[in-house]
């Protein structure tokens, strides 16, 4: 009888919660630990020193994609470099550095051609990809996407258990991301670029059109035309996207006209018989008088036009 009671607690659904949430905190746990040794370890006696940028490269495993710094730059000009970046001397050329954390300082100070704050520290490539990836949590400007290939290049040359200290995540995030990686094209993803404000759903449904694109490569060189390159990077997801989605204008339905930083100026309905346009007069009402005033001159215009091209 006692032993018939132990299988039955065993097989206990509550038992079963108990211990996997057990598990999952030692996991945590575990992980902080790392995350703190590691964090002591780079404090230890910060000296900041100054090096010539042209000495510093680049970590060896990109976080950032290329990115406006303008407001950095201005800062930095105006007031100086506040915040020392954190480099390791490089593991195989000598009197040179490598970046743990601080690319967009040094890329700023490079540009503006003075020398750079610098705290040396003598790191492993696991101590300085944890680091990286630390310094990206803390400051939170890296967007999904960043994140995301950051986690997929050092799944690349990494542990698990490096890759989820570095970027402070959990395994089923890990691999929500390394996924989402793979089923994207790198090519499609570099002409989009960071995409400031568009997260890991809108990346999914990306992934799944591509998945149901007669020719992903097509949809790539979309991407990459003079015209969708032209608008900043989350305009560039979003057009890429809708290009992708089933025309709802073939269905009569209306959609939307919206200049590149998302400010609706109209909608567009469509039919076999007609195109109608109608623009909010309580939301816009000088643009809507504008559109009126200059309808005649405009189709004036297209009437010599066309006239031009008949006559060709």
């Amino acid at each position: 009888m006692p032993l018939l009671g132990v299988a039955r607690k065993e097989r206990d659904p509550a038992t079963k919660l108990t211990a996997n949430i057990g598990n999952a905190l030692r996991e945590q746990n575990d992980r902080l630990s790392r995350a703190e040794e590691i964090e002591r370890r780079l404090a230890e006696g910060q000296v900041v020193i100054e090096l010539d940028a042209s000495s510093i490269e680049p970590s060896f495993v990109q976080d950032r994609m290329p990115g406006d710094i303008d407001g950095l730059l201005a800062s930095i000009r105006d007031q100086g470099q506040q915040v020392p970046i954190l480099v390791r001397p490089h593991p195989d050329q000598p009197a040179r550095y490598q970046v743990a954390f601080g690319h967009r300082r040094l890329r700023a100070v490079s540009e503006l051609g003075i020398r750079v704050k610098a705290v040396v520290r003598e790191l492993t490539d696991e101590q300085l990809v944890v680091a990286q990836g630390q310094e990206n949590n803390e400051r939170e400007d890296l967007t999904f996407i960043e994140k995301a290939r950051f986690a997929h290049h050092l799944n690349r040359q990494f542990s698990r258990e490096i890759v989820i200290a570095a970027m402070s995540i959990d395994k089923s995030n890990l691999s929500k991301m390394l996924l989402l990686v793979d089923a994207l094209p790198s090519e499609l993803i570099d002409a989009i670029g960071a995409a400031p404000g568009i997260g890991r759903p809108s990346w999914q449904q990306l992934a799944e059109l591509i998945e149901r694109a007669p020719s992903p490569a097509d949809v790539s060189k979309y991407a990459m035309s003079e015209e969708v390159q032209a608008l900043p990077s989350a305009e560039r997801f979003k057009v890429v996207i809708a290009s992708l989605k089933p025309s709802r204008v073939a269905r009569g339905l209306p959609e939307v006209m919206a200049t590149p930083d998302g400010t609706r100026i109209a909608q567009v309905t469509q039919s076999k018989a007609k195109l109608e346009i109608t623009i909010d007069r309580k939301a816009t009402p000088d643009f809507a008088t504008f559109v009126l005033e200059r309808l005649p001159a405009l189709y004036q215009a297209y009437h010599v036009e066309n006239q031009r091209k008949h006559g060709e």
